[in-house]
C-alpha cells in the first residue's frame, strides 16, 4: 500500500463514528450488513450513518452491493489487510517473536456459541457439539441479552433428538468473559453486530447467522417445525466443523473453511 492510500484510510477511520461503523462491519466480515442493522446497533441516525458509509466507501475501506431494494455494505478485506500490513511492515525487522504472539491451539478446543438470547440457536449448538464432538471439544454458549430463559420448543427438539439436557442453561456473555476460547461463533445477526470485549486466546471467529425460531408464528406444530429446521441446519454445520482436520490447517485455511460452513 502506498503512503497516500494509507493516509486516506487513516483519515477516514480518524472519526469515532466512522471507526465504529467500520468495526461493526469487520465483525460481520466477510458477510455484509444492512444500514438499518448498523444504525440500530450503534444508535445512530440514518443520515449520519449515510455520511459515514459514503466516506468509508470513498476511502476504499468498504464496498456496497444491491439486493433488491436494499443496499448491503461489507468491508473490503483486501484493503483492510493491506492497511494492517502497512502498519506492521518492517516492524521489529521481521522478528515474529517480538511482533506477535503465535497462537497454538491444543485439544480439547474451547468453542463458544453466541446469540442474543441464548434460548434456542446457541443452546442447540452447544448441545450438538457436546454430543457430536466428543472429548475433542468443550462446548459453551451464552447470550448478549440478560435474563433469557431456555425456550420450551428448543428443549423439546433436543429431547426428541436424544440430547441430555443436564447442564444446559441460559447464560449471559458476561458469565464467560475472560475465559480463553479457541473458537467463537455468532449464530444470530444481532449478536454479530454487538460490541463485546476481546476474548483471551486469540480465538478463530465466524458468523453462522440463522433466523430466530423464537419469532415463528402459527400453531404449535408450525412453530415446532421451524425449531426443528433450525436444529437441522446447525447439526449439518457442527458435524462438518467437528470433522475438520485441525492439525492439517493453518489459521487462514481454517478461517476459510469456517466461513464456508455458514452456507451449509
Amino acid at each position: 500500500m502506498e503512503m497516500n492510500q494509507a493516509a486516506q484510510s487513516f483519515t477516514a477511520l480518524g472519526h469515532p463514528g466512522r471507526l465504529a461503523v467500520f468495526r461493526i462491519l469487520m465483525r460481520r466480515a466477510p458477510g455484509p450488513a444492512r444500514p438499518s442493522e448498523i444504525a440500530e446497533a450503534l444508535g445512530m441516525k440514518a443520515n449520519t450513518l449515510s455520511h459515514h458509509l459514503a466516506d468509508l466507501q470513498a476511502a476504499g475501506l468498504i464496498g456496497v452491493t444491491r439486493e433488491g431494494r436494499s443496499l448491503l455494505y461489507a468491508v473490503d478485506l483486501a484493503r483492510a489487510g493491506a492497511l494492517v500490513g502497512y502498519l506492521a511492515e518492517d516492524c521489529c525487522r521481521g522478528r515474529a517473536d517480538i511482533c506477535a504472539e503465535i497462537k497454538t491451539m491444543t485439544t480439547p478446543y474451547d468453542v463458544l456459541f453466541l446469540c442474543s438470547g441464548n434460548s434456542a440457536r446457541s443452546i442447540f449448538a452447544e448441545a450438538l457439539l457436546r454430543d457430536l464432538g466428543g472429548a475433542k471439544f468443550r462446548a459453551h454458549s451464552a447470550g448478549t441479552r440478560p435474563g433469557s430463559q431456555l425456550n420450551p420448543f428448543a428443549l423439546d427438539v433436543l429431547v426428541r433428538n436424544g440430547h441430555d439436557l443436564a447442564g444446559l442453561q441460559s447464560k449471559h456473555v458476561a458469565d464467560l468473559q475472560g475465559q480463553k476460547m479457541d473458537f467463537v461463533f455468532t449464530v444470530c445477526d444481532q449478536a454479530a453486530l454487538e460490541e463485546c470485549p476481546p476474548w483471551p486466546g486469540q480465538p478463530v471467529t465466524a458468523h453462522w447467522g440463522l433466523p430466530d425460531p423464537v419469532k415463528a408464528t402459527g400453531t404449535d406444530a408450525e412453530k415446532g417445525l421451524v425449531f426443528a429446521q433450525t436444529y437441522g441446519a446447525l447439526r449439518r454445520r457442527i458435524q462438518a466443523f467437528a470433522a475438520l482436520p485441525f492439525d492439517q490447517l493453518d489459521r487462514l485455511a481454517l478461517q476459510t473453511r469456517l466461513d464456508a460452513l455458514s452456507k451449509e
